[in-house]
């Protein structure tokens, strides 16, 4: 593993430590997104692609208001530093890590294990796959 691919794991547990322990998505609007967005760029020291769990199911109003915002925060934070960013169905991330489209959390934690990671809990389970997925794509060069 290099350093960079390193890198890109601690930010991944970085991004999960951070919306676990402030309460979720509600929690990381507690500290600007461009601050935190930024702390993450500078953690992997660059960031050449941004992939994001797309969502289109909210279970409320709240969370596809909350949802909203931070992708018009994310979408605006990478077209300001010319970033590409593509988001990627749940659907997708769960199928390319457990076979299954409709995988639940304890089968994202097992297929991360699989992989050689020790996820912390089923969100960084979902960060490690998607970053899985986009390496698989091509879309993430690790140097």
């Amino acid at each position: 593993m290099t350093a960079s691919h390193r890198a890109r794991l601690r930010c991944s547990r970085l991004a999960s430590d951070r919306t676990a322990r402030r309460g979720g998505w509600r929690g990381i609007f507690q500290r600007p997104v461009k601050r935190w967005l930024t702390e993450i760029k500078q953690c992997a020291d660059g960031i050449d692609l941004v992939v994001y769990e797309e969502v289109r199911n909210h279970k409320g109003v709240d969370a596809a208001h909350i949802y909203g915002g931070f992708m018009a925060h994310l979408t605006a934070w990478c077209e300001h530093h010319q970033i590409p960013y593509q988001g990627v169905p749940v659907g997708t991330i769960k199928k390319h890590a457990t076979g299954k489209g409709n995988a639940g959390k304890a089968e994202m934690i097992a297929a991360a294990k699989v992989r050689g990671f020790d996820p912390v809990d089923d969100n960084h389970a979902d960060a490690l796959a998607l970053l899985d997925w986009a390496m698989s794509q091509g879309g993430v060069a690790c140097v």
